[in-house]
């Protein structure tokens, strides 16, 4: 079943979530109030649309409220930004991620509900898009156009199995490099290393090497 995102303002950063949300596989809702940008991601996102959010109605007619997860990346617009995020909740979107262009900004959202406050100067697009793809993903740091180093938590499908048992490098293409746990880091991990539920393994490889992994063995 594929997850479902709404995306609002369609901008540098919005657009680079849509971009990597499609990418992966999800559906995405673009909607921007400039019918210009809308255009653009027409052929791109699974549905594009020239609304306004800060609109109750509008947002109801649209049936956001049904979607799992909806991004607020309005913007210079501070006002606008604020007032959907308010809407979002009023008309009861379970988890709303919001851009902020400041500290202050960023104060209001969290008062009003928003779930998740980004700055896009220090949380770019495709990080904010590979965490809320996945429960799994804590991490991400972005070393090429085509390779990374993600952390990713162990689940119970992969608990109290070895390095070895899983042979991530040979089936997967990747390494990892050290698993966190607890307060403690085990560096270049052993083969019979057995993984416990909630540690952290900082893997690195190419994009989709690491997303087939995530998919397959933890999805």
């Amino acid at each position: 079943m594929h997850k479902e995102f709404v995306v609002v303002g369609l901008g540098r950063f919005g657009g680079s979530i849509v971009r990597e949300l499609i990418d992966q596989g999800a559906d995405v809702m673009a909607i921007d109030i400039a019918s210009e940008r809308v255009d653009e991601y027409a052929t791109i996102a699974t549905q594009a649309v020239v609304a306004d959010t800060t609109d109750e109605a509008v947002l109801k007619s649209l049936g956001i409220r049904n979607f799992e997860h909806v991004i607020v990346a309005i913007g210079d617009d501070i006002q606008s930004s604020i007032l959907t995020t308010l809407m979002l909740k009023e008309i009861g979107v379970k988890k709303i991620t919001v851009k902020a262009q400041n500290d202050y900004h960023e104060k209001v959202l969290r008062k009003i509900g928003a779930d998740q406050v980004v700055h896009p100067e220090r949380d770019m697009g495709i990080r904010i898009a590979n965490n809320i793809l996945s429960n799994n993903v804590l991490d991400y740091l972005e070393l090429s156009d085509e390779h990374s180093i993600m952390e990713i938590r162990v689940n119970e499908k992969i608990a109290s199995k070895s390095i070895i048992d899983l042979d991530i490098r040979a089936r997967y293409g990747i390494n990892i490099v050290a698993i966190k746990r607890g307060n403690n880091i085990i560096v270049s991990p052993q083969a019979d290393e057995k993984l416990i539920l909630n540690d952290v393994l900082i893997i690195i490889g190419a994009d989709v090497d690491i997303i087939r992994f995530e998919k397959k063995v933890l999805s």
